[in-house]
């Protein structure tokens, strides 16, 4: 009927269903790294995807997370120094030196006895 120490023939799935399909190390990785350096979850997050697609592996949802996380935060760090860049370029500048003053005339002072 089937092979020895296997007597029901072909597999058949026992009560829990078929064994599950490996879980894509790279999605992992990419999901962590971008939490720690978000380039690099996106990098690791597109290996993982082409990965999956190729064979079949589990972890499309934790790599697409990584994707997403990575360029969130992307976007984030690259909006807050534009926002940084122009707030610093519209900050007045005083280009006087220090004791030219405008208004106050420092000759006319009361020298010290």
């Amino acid at each position: 009927m089937g092979r020895p120490g296997y007597p029901y023939g072909p597999y058949q799935p026992g009560p829990y269903g078929p064994p599950r399909r490996p879980t894509n190390a790279m999605a992992i990785i990419a999901l962590v790294s971008s939490l720690v350096f978000a380039p690099l979850g996106i990098v690791f997050g597109h290996i993982s995807l082409s990965q999956i697609k190729r064979t079949g592996e589990e972890g499309r949802g934790l790599a697409m997370a990584g994707l997403a996380i990575g360029y969130i935060m992307v976007i984030t760090v690259v909006l807050f120094l534009l926002l940084a860049v122009i707030l610093i370029s519209m900050a007045p500048r005083d280009d006087a030196p220090y004791g030219d003053t405008p208004g106050i005339s420092y000759s006319a002072a009361a020298p010290y006895a």
